[in-house]
């Protein structure tokens, strides 16, 4: 019978050992590709790495959960010797990660608790998440499914049905006014909408407000100002004639 059990105890944790290589393997993998070829490194084959490492270990739980595998809790682990000197067998072993098995090394390697200051925080956690009420926790835990809910729908939507979303959106919400681009192209081609003015052209001798022109200067075109009835059309007043005079460099 303690046969028996030594040889499922022994095959149980050569599994193990064969499982962890694997998963050691393809973390070893991932590293390299993360610090050595990042700039190659598609979204795409970052997860497909994880998914690797994901399937690793749940095949790892799952041994660990047959009922045919021994309980590791049950099984304690003591150093027979000590020594502050270079194992090359345990070196070799552990791929030069651990040298020596010394009094300082055990504690942390044969350790059954977490650290002191692990243990701390988790009670520092546990004394806030006491203090929290039932129903402030429940409306906490509402809240954050409710994110989650939301991040999940977002992320299974497929991207065409987001791409037509947004074309719907932008479709719906046009950037422009047709009148005004209508108005706009009309003035430009046919002159709709645009002020009447005098044609450039020459101008009869002793009409008012022209006097004579300085060759090569700028030429002034008389413009029909509506007027009250007093005025006769197509004669400018004098307020006017007298400050386009005074501020034209050229008009005598």
């Amino acid at each position: 019978m303690q046969q028996r059990e030594e040889k499922q105890l022994e095959a149980a944790v050569e599994s193990l050992a064969s499982r962890v290589a694997h998963v050691k393997n393809a973390l070893h993998n991932f590293i390299y590709m993360l610090e050595n070829e990042y700039e190659r490194l598609t979204w795409p084959s970052v997860l497909d790495n994880f998914a690797l490492l994901s399937g690793q270990l749940n095949s790892i739980n799952k041994l660990l959960k047959n009922e045919k595998t021994p309980s590791f809790r049950n099984q304690v682990i003591i150093p027979l010797l000590l020594s502050p000197d270079r194992d090359e067998d345990l070196a070799k072993l552990t791929e030069q990660r651990v040298p020596v098995f010394s009094h300082e090394i055990v504690p942390d390697y044969l350790r059954t608790k977490p650290d002191p200051e692990v243990e701390e925080q988790e009670k520092q956690l546990s004394v806030e998440a006491a203090r929290i009420g039932p129903e402030a926790a429940q409306k906490q835990i509402q809240t954050l499914n409710k994110l989650c809910s939301n991040l999940l729908e977002k992320l299974n939507n497929p991207r065409d049905d987001r791409d037509s979303e947004s074309a719907a959106i932008r479709q719906s919400k046009p950037s422009f006014n047709p009148a005004d681009t209508n108005a706009l192209v009309g003035a430009v081609a046919f002159g709709k909408g645009l002020s009447k003015c005098r044609p450039p052209g020459p101008v009869a001798p002793g009409h008012p407000g022209q006097g004579p022109m300085m060759s090569g200067g700028p030429t002034l075109q008389q413009v029909t100002i509506g007027g009250g009835s007093n005025q006769q059309a197509g004669k400018m007043p004098s307020s006017i004639k007298t400050n386009i005079k005074s501020a034209h460099p050229y008009t005598r």
